[in-house]
């Protein structure tokens, strides 16, 4: 597994991109968010060589097949709100811009996406209220209160209070 290329040690987005491929992963699937998350990397779309070894390390992978063997493992942290919330924390940081405090609309909306789209049967209202919003950026208080929100309300909204915290 080298794709940690000059003297950088730093695998960048198109050498993330044969990686995806050599494991068989969409860059754009969740379950390299949750291979990020484990390699505690820094940056969205690039690895630096300590955050490699660290987490293949920690991963036992000293090969492909072994990771790719345990993206199922990767996938199925979800499934656990614990570690599902401290995924979905993590990729606040993860994607906004280090300079910045806040993540873009468009970033957060693509995020949202991959986290809540297929879990949350009222993601499609919310991604078209933020469609129609006036945002232009999301703070974290908001970010995380979004993954609060989609756990606690009701699908019919009912034990939604528009004064409430």
């Amino acid at each position: 597994m080298s794709y940690v290329a000059g003297s950088d040690d730093v695998i960048g987005p198109e050498d993330m991109e044969k990686f995806c491929e050599d494991i068989g992963v969409e860059p754009e699937n969740v379950v390299m968010l949750v291979l990020a998350w484990k390699l505690d990397a820094q940056s969205m779309g690039y690895f630096t060589l300590q955050e490699w070894l660290k987490g293949m390390t920690l991963l036992q992978c000293d090969t492909t097949e072994k990771l790719r063997n345990s993206l199922d493992y990767l996938r199925s942290l979800l499934n656990e709100p614990t570690n599902f919330k401290l995924v979905y924390r993590y990729a606040f940081d993860f994607a906004r811009e280090k300079d910045q405090r806040s993540l873009e609309i468009s970033t957060a909306k693509c995020m949202l996406g991959l986290l809540l789209g297929k879990t949350w049967p009222l993601f499609p209202a919310f991604h078209q209220f933020l469609e129609q919003s006036k945002y232009k950026v999301i703070n974290k208080d908001q970010w995380c209160n979004v993954l609060e929100f989609s756990r606690t309300i009701n699908l019919d909204l009912s034990n939604y209070d528009e004064d409430g915290a």
